[in-house]
């Protein structure tokens, strides 16, 4: 009550006026009992500025209706009554009640008042639930971070995720849509295209083409903020891929730069070869994964991505134009990490195991090369079903 009234309770604020039943009343003495009179005046005045405040908020949630209430309110105000108007303090709680409310609901034409941007939640679970993957922790973490703390970035940021199936390429993209926005993938600020799914035959590129570039132009203009996932993003006709180079290059304006904070991944297999090799050549040597640098992975896939075949990912020029800022190296997962996976899969469906158990699991799985068997052919992708042998 007293951060809605304004009073000389509340912090930062000025002494509350003279109330207008002073007069009415008379003095009271200090501590001395208040007349029946007087706590009818009270009550009346509690009563009324009760009703403003509500009406306020109802009409900062629901503003269809509230012109009417408007004029009524500019008419009050033309002709305010002693001791009337709106505290400072109790307006600013409204706001944040009001702000407060949209963030469940559906008050903002746009997506952007569900935008989260969690980055401490982020670092956490990529820490906690993202198995030999250090390259990819780090770099996800300060790119995205530091593109949301610049004022005004010049361009979209761009990330093309490597490395083979299973490693976690899908599970950090969609970690990512989950800690900057409340409803995650379903967010209408969240666009995920699968290559296979969504542009299945060559023969309609164009529709595809046309298609896409409609599909991120409306993203763009709702929100604020986007996020555009490619999944299979190797298997894109280049023609698509030149559709959307327009949206990741650099903004032409102030203006445009404000609207169009864009955030752009592209999941790929390609260069997982590559990625293997290196990390095989530091176990030979007797070094650990994760002395591995960014620098020397990133070199080399730069280097693979671009000798591509023609019509393939790296054709679309998007390296060699300077569109993607950062290739991000998913190693291969070894048998600790399967066994990790494992515990993460029992504990997501509330199920007891034992380390004996999980050893279970990781020996199920096919290891690579035929030497070493270092490496999980498959990586976690089929370890959640594994576990479905071990159910009572």
């Amino acid at each position: 009550l007293l951060l809605l009234l304004g009073g000389s309770g509340s912090p930062g604020t000025r002494p509350a006026p003279r109330a207008p039943w002073a007069e009415e009343q008379g003095a009271v003495p200090e501590g001395g009992p208040w007349g029946r009179v007087r706590y009818d005046a009270v009550k009346k005045h509690l009563g009324a500025l009760s009703k403003q405040y509500w009406q306020y908020l109802a009409c900062k949630v629901w503003p269809e209706g509230c012109e009417e209430e408007e004029k009524q309110q500019g008419e009050r105000e033309a002709s305010p009554i002693p001791g009337w108007g709106f505290p400072l303090v109790g307006q600013e709680y409204l706001e944040i009640l009001s702000a407060w409310y949209c963030s469940f609901g559906k008050c903002c034409e746009t997506g952007d008042c569900r935008i989260i941007n969690n980055i401490t939640g982020l670092e956490a679970d990529l820490n906690g639930q993202l198995h030999g993957q250090h390259l990819a922790k780090d770099v996800v973490v300060r790119a995205v971070q530091g593109f949301l703390q610049s004022p005004r970035p010049p361009k979209a940021l761009v990330l093309s995720f490597h490395g083979w199936s299973g490693t976690g390429k899908n599970f950090v993209a969609r970690m990512v849509a989950t800690h900057l926005y409340r409803d995650g993938l379903r967010s209408d600020c969240v666009r995920l295209f699968v290559s296979l799914l969504h542009f299945p035959h060559h023969n309609y590129v164009d529709s595809y083409k046309a298609q896409l570039q409609r599909q991120i132009s409306e993203t763009l203009q709702r929100c604020r903020q986007a996020l555009l996932i490619f999944d299979e993003a190797e298997k894109l006709h280049s023609n698509l891929l030149d559709a959307i180079k327009p949206f990741m290059a650099q903004h032409g304006s102030e203006g445009q730069a404000d609207q169009q904070r864009s955030i752009f991944l592209f999941l790929s297999n390609l260069g997982g070869n590559t990625i293997n090799e290196v990390a095989l050549d530091f176990w030979r040597a007797g070094r650990a994964r994760e002395e591995i640098p960014l620098e020397l992975l990133e070199q080399r896939l730069r280097l693979e991505l671009q000798e591509a075949a023609e019509n393939s990912y790296a054709h679309s020029q998007l390296l060699r134009e300077n569109l993607i800022d950062f290739v991000v190296p998913f190693l291969p997962l070894e048998y600790q990490h399967v066994k990790l996976c494992a515990r993460d899969a029992f504990l997501a469906r509330g199920l007891p195991y034992t380390e004996a158990t999980l050893d279970q699991v990781a020996q199920m799985m096919v290891f690579v090369p035929k030497e070493e068997k270092l490496f999980s052919a498959q990586g976690c992708k089929s370890v959640p079903q594994r576990i479905n042998y071990f159910l009572p």
